[in-house]
Formats: structure tokens, sequence, C-alpha cells
């Protein structure tokens, strides 16, 4: 697909003479001030922008500065065009975001090599960005799998409830929900976060954790420190890593996800709100995933029974809200059931 360039420039003799060396290289929009160059962007997001400095109302700086405020464009590369390039401008050029400057009137060759390049770079950064994502979440994924499989699941377990909490979490997000709590920017960083839930369990033994008959008081009351002690461990790795504020809520659902809308819940007996709401919804994703699994101590229960336990737990152990939105998308988390019996080991392929 031909990449999109948008220029914007309130000179039509420029915009004329831009367009005219993009023509049967690029695609182009033309925008004739920085107004109507958001507006456009609003709807539609360019893969590069050619930006005019001098302009009257709104310049190129201020422009920039709003185009980068626009959902989708804090990446888009931008490209300033002058016919007054000084040291100061140029420094103030690079400050505010922009990638390069060319002089006006632009020369074919150097335009078309400085936007070829710019795209080249933003794709090949988006691309490793891609990578970089996929590779961290493989390693997530996998180190949080051994760590299941301590007490019997397949593995798929912490996958289903990671796009459990998306697909409910995006529930929310779409009725305008918790808006204090949660953004699309939030939700993304708890589903990262979710596959580490039960991580505490690597310090439980083993003669516990896989117990398969009842246990005793004391044995419960050991299984119940793998929260405190996934908290722990993830908040040691965020303070190293803080730039990797995924943990943050690893830590939160880790430390909250066995806490009860009604305050019953361990290890802190929060209750309602104080209960940090992605370990909310990671408590209606754990329960509805562990129900629909085979256990030592029972077999795994049907779409409709497993529902049935959510809703049971509306207002005692889970928060209303939740559960409305669990219900909203039911069919949606039927398609991630099904993945146990499609895949081999009940791992859901995303």
């Amino acid at each position: 697909m031909r990449k999109q360039i948008l220029v914007v420039d309130d000179n039509i003799v420029s915009l004329k003479q831009v367009s005219a060396l993009l023509a049967g290289h690029y695609g182009f929009s033309l925008s004739r001030s920085g107004r109507e160059a958001l507006k456009f962007c609003e709807q539609e997001a360019p893969d590069l922008v050619l930006l005019d400095v001098e302009m009257p109302n709104m310049d190129g700086f201020e422009t920039l500065a709003a185009l980068k405020a626009i959902p989708g464009m804090a990446g888009v590369p931008v490209i300033f065009l002058t016919g007054n390039i000084d040291a100061a401008t140029e420094i103030r050029a690079l400050e505010s975001g922009a990638r390069d400057f060319i002089r006006k009137p632009a020369d074919k060759d150097i335009l078309l090599h400085r936007v070829g390049f710019h795209l080249r770079l933003h794709d090949y950064q988006t691309n490793l960005e891609k990578t970089m994502k996929e590779l961290e979440r493989s390693i997530v994924v996998s180190f949080a799998d051994l760590v299941e499989c301590r007490d019997g699941n397949t593995g798929g377990h912490v996958l289903r409830t990671s796009r459990c909490v998306e697909i409910i979490g995006r529930r929310l997000l779409d009725k305008g929900l918790f808006s204090k709590e949660l953004s699309g920017k939030n939700l993304e960083l708890m589903v990262r976060g979710a596959p580490f839930h039960d991580i505490g369990k690597i310090g439980i033994s083993d003669v516990t954790l896989l117990k398969p008959g009842a246990l005793t008081d004391r044995e419960y009351d050991e299984v119940k420190r793998h929260t405190e002690i996934g908290a722990r461990i993830l908040k040691n790795i965020y303070r190293r890593t803080p730039d990797q504020h995924y943990l943050e809520y690893a830590a939160l659902m880790a430390e909250g996800h066995h806490e009860r809308y009604d305050g019953n819940g361990y290890p802190h007996g929060l209750r309602g709100e104080e209960i940090p709401l992605c370990s909310r919804l990671m408590a209606v994703a754990n329960v509805y995933d562990a129900c629909l699994t085979d256990r030592a101590y029972r077999p795994a229960l049907s779409r409709d029974e497993a529902c049935a336990v959510v809703v049971q737990g509306k207002g005692t152990e889970f928060d209303p809200c939740v559960v409305d939105a669990f219900l909203e998308v039911r069919e949606k988390l039927a398609l991630l059931d099904e993945s146990r019996e499609l895949l081999p080991g009940g791992v859901y392929n995303s």
C-alpha cells in the first residue's frame, strides 16, 4: 500500500510545489493551516507529516505539539519545512520532536530521500518494538506457565486469564466505567501483567501445592501466602526496572486477586473499591477459568455452570460492575473456552 503524506503549509504555492514532487511516489493530502491538519489527523493518521514552521495563528511548533497529543500520532514522523533555518530554529525543531527539516523551496532529490529515509526508519522501529513485545510476551508466558504447571494446570490458564481480563476490561472501557482507573493504556499494562498473577506459587512447597486431597487449615494458610510472595517478587523486579510499568499492575494482581468484594478475602481483607480494579478483573477471570479446568478435587464445570459461579459471587466475591461486563461479553469468552478443545495442552493461540 502506498504511504500517505500530509503536507501542511499556509502558502498555496509551496503546497503545489511539494505535492508535485511527491506525485507518483506517495499518496498525499494537503492542509493550509495547523488547525486544518489537526482535524485531518483526528480522522486519519498519515504515515508522515511535512509541516511548515512559519504559519499564522498556529505555527509549526504549536501544531507539532498538538499533533503528538492525538491518539495514534505520537510516533508518526514529522519533517519541518522552512525557508529560515538558523542554528536556534534547528535546535528548537529537533527538541520539539521533529525528525528532520527541509529548506524551502524543496529540492526533489533531497525531499524524496529524506521522506523515504524517515518512512523506512519508522517502519523499522515499529517492527522492532513489535518483535520485542512478542519476545517479552513469550518469555513472560513461558515462565508463568512453568509456575502454573506446578499445581497441575495444563499451561493455557495464564493466557486465557490474560485474554479474559482484556475482554472484560475492554467492555468496561467501552461503557465509560472506572474512568479514573481505566484507560486504553492502563488496560494494556494490566493485560501484560496478568500472566504473573500466580507467580508467588514458586515459593509454596510442592507437597502442599500438589496435594490431591483436602488441605488442612495450616496447609491452606501456606497456599494463601502465594499472593504476598508474588507481590514481593514483582515489586522488587519493578524497583530494578522502573520503566516496565506493567510490573506495577502485575504486583497488584498477584497480591489482590483473592481479595473479595465483601471484604472476606485475603491477604488484607480489602473491601469494594479498596481492591485495585486490575485485581477485581483478575478475580473474575481467575475463578471463571479455574471452573472450566479439571482439578484434583473436582472435574471441570460446563460453561453455563462456570458462569453461574461468577454470577453467584456478584456483590460478595466479585465487583457487580465487573460481573455485568463479564456477562455482556460471554460469547467472546466462549472462544477462549473452545481453545481448550481445539489446541493441544489447552494453550490459547492469540
